[in-house]
């Protein structure tokens, strides 16, 4: 199953309803940081509710970064999403395993923590980008999602979020959920979103059993009305010269000693691990462009 995202709505259109499917994305990003079951259960929820904020989105070239940080032993996850559905991820450290000792599940809140703002950046391509950041309420990632959208955005909702790690590490099912209740529902609307989300099953459970994105919003109500179906894919949009155009803040006397001293210098990327090499020629390239520039 390939992943999408659906942005549909229900009950005479004053529920808005945002699914998606992130099982191919969560495991590529396990694989390209070599994430341990813990570590990729909570990038990966990250990742999802990320993806369906990007989906809110009205220009492909917005940009949505969610960075969550509660002071846990993983430290910090960070995740970006572009309307076009490209994602990228990362987290502080790769290698978290820890169960809850009684159900045995992935526990994500202890790895996460709740000392720490669940922080999200939306650059519109305005001159000033707009930033909301909320106290993380568990550390579940879902749940501080929720928190986020009804106390920073004003906008009750409910968060869903799934990701089903096999033992041997691999992510085989993974999505997320969005409701949302718009200010001209009634309190019988209101009502029904609630009964709807006291029984709904864990996301990855239905994801498991082979409903897509679509499926999903469909049975949640009698009439459901899709909107929108695009694709989501991992993607880092890193290159060298990105890099090389950061390297050009530095310091005369830092390039001339990474230069001299180390024989050059090696970036990698957070978000994929991408290493880029910088020759001594190529620095030296760099510092005469900052002289040409009188820097």
């Amino acid at each position: 199953m390939k992943d999408t995202i659906i942005k549909a709505l229900a009950l005479n259109n004053h529920i808005r309803i945002i699914a998606c499917t992130t099982t191919n994305l969560c495991e590529t990003a396990r694989l390209q940081h070599d994430l341990w079951p813990t570590s990729a259960a909570a990038m990966g929820r990250t990742l999802s509710a990320t993806a369906m904020m990007g989906s809110m989105l009205k220009d492909d070239r917005e940009k949505i970064t969610v960075s969550i940080n509660g002071n846990g032993p993983i430290g910090t996850i960070m995740a970006e999403s572009f309307k076009n559905g490209n994602v990228r991820g990362f987290v502080g450290d790769n290698q978290q395993f820890l169960q809850y000792n009684e159900s045995k599940k992935l526990a994500v809140g202890l790895v996460v923590g709740t000392d720490g703002y669940l922080r999200v950046i939306k650059d519109l391509g305005l001159k000033e980008k707009f930033e909301g950041k909320t106290a993380l309420v568990s550390g579940e990632i879902a749940e501080d999602f929720a928190y986020y959208f009804t106390v920073s955005e004003q906008t009750p909702s409910a968060v869903a979020l799934g990701v089903l790690v096999e033992t041997n590490n691999q992510v085989i099912a993974a999505g997320g959920l969005i409701i949302q209740i718009m200010p001209d529902a009634t309190d019988e609307e209101i009502s029904a979103v609630e009964e709807v989300v006291s029984k709904l099953k864990p996301i990855s459970s239905l994801i498991e059993s082979g409903m897509d994105a679509t499926a999903i919003a469909n049975s949640l109500f009698d009439e459901v009305n899709i909107l929108e179906e695009s694709d989501l894919n991992w993607h880092c949009s890193c290159e060298k010269d990105r890099f090389k155009a950061a390297l050009t803040t530095l310091t005369h006397e830092d390039l001339t000693e990474m230069k001299n001293d180390d024989h050059g210098c090696e970036v990698k990327c957070e978000f994929c691990n991408t290493t880029y090499n910088f020759s001594e020629d190529d620095l030296q390239l760099i510092m005469d462009f900052k002289t040409a520039c009188g820097k």
